[in-house]
């Protein structure tokens, strides 16, 4: 076969691969080109080489253009590789430009990944920093309905806020979210009604809890700033400080009914003891009264003792029995 013949094999291999490559991405490229953000063919090969969908890429970029946005190739295609939302990213930062925020890519891509797989987006931060929103405290889905204090006359009071805040775009990355402005302005609602004197001061003037909160500076560390603390609801709850006092009460008095039942019981033991003691004393004195006819005999035996001074003992016995019995008469009568 010619050499002639080989060559011209070879090329119009090559043109066909050519123009099917043409072909492929001949829209996307010519649709780049007509909205003033052009892109080259070897750069649409190599993204389709990589996998990255490029028509999506192109599209991004259309937008951005369109928006007064420069932005290039290699900055939405790494986004997008990092496995971020491309065109809501760039949405928000169309918003944040068309309102006038100082707000560059890196950080709505920053943004962007910091809030993935989380309920917020770029967007919502940065329609939040345009719109202030309403957050309440404390959380209705928390189950709590008011954030109860109680002042030093011991009056329960029951608040309601809302807090007015917007997003703060340079923390919004590391910053703390909702739950802690709400943590933060309960904690500053509960300081405020415990160092009123009186729950009246409270319903008198509401406005302070919002003054003192105001003048912690809550919003430090969060991703977010805070506008303005308006109490919603002021409501006086239980009286604390009597249930306390009742409380209290009660466990005196079972203080002292257990303490009187100790002594009860020690005075008892105590009588017991002493009823133990005379019948010890009984059985002595009945041991020693059995002695005494052991200590006649004797007597007797040894002659220390004659008959006649046993019958006289006898006699003074009788006598003694009979003057007993006679007095006993006498007291009956």
């Amino acid at each position: 076969m010619p050499v002639m013949t080989i060559v011209f094999i070879v090329l119009a291999i090559v043109a066909v691969i050519a123009l099917i490559v043409v072909v492929s991405f001949i829209n996307t490229w010519l649709k780049a080109l007509l909205a003033g953000a052009p892109v080259s063919m070897l750069t649409l090969i190599a993204m389709r080489l990589r996998g990255v969908p490029y028509g999506m890429i192109v599209d991004s970029r259309i937008m951005a253009v369109k928006a007064g946005l420069h932005l290039t190739i290699n900055e939405l295609e790494e986004h997008y590789l990092a496995e971020g939302h491309l065109i809501p990213t760039i949405q928000a930062l169309i918003a944040a430009e068309k309102a006038g925020m100082d707000l560059s890519w890196k950080q709505a891509c920053a943004i962007d990944l910091a809030t993935k797989g989380t309920a917020k987006t770029v967007g919502e931060a940065v329609r939040t920093s345009i719109n202030p929103k309403v957050i309440d405290c404390p959380n209705p889905n928390a189950g709590r309905k008011s954030i109860d204090g109680v002042a030093k006359d011991g009056i329960q009071v029951k608040v309601r806020a809302r807090v007015t805040v917007r997003t703060n775009l340079e923390r919004f990355v590391g910053g703390a979210q909702e739950e802690t402005i709400i943590a933060r302005v309960g904690e500053g609602i509960v300081t405020t009604i415990g160092s009123a004197d009186t729950y009246k001061f409270v319903l008198e003037h509401p406005d302070r809890i919002s003054k003192v909160v105001l003048e912690r500076g809550l919003d430090s560390g969060t991703a977010y700033e805070i506008l303005s603390i308006d109490i919603a609801d002021v409501d006086v709850g239980e009286n604390v400080g009597a249930k306390l006092q009742e409380a209290q009460a009660i466990a005196n008095k079972n203080m002292a009914q257990a303490q009187a039942e100790i002594r009860r019981a020690a005075a008892v033991a105590l009588e017991q003891e002493m009823k133990a003691k005379v019948e010890d004393m009984k059985a002595k004195v009945v041991e020693a009264e059995a002695q005494v006819p052991l200590a006649l005999a004797e007597s007797l035996r040894s002659g220390k003792m004659g008959f006649m001074d046993y019958y006289r003992l006898q006699n003074i016995q009788a006598d003694t029995s009979m003057r007993e019995s006679i007095s006993g008469d006498k007291s009956k009568k």
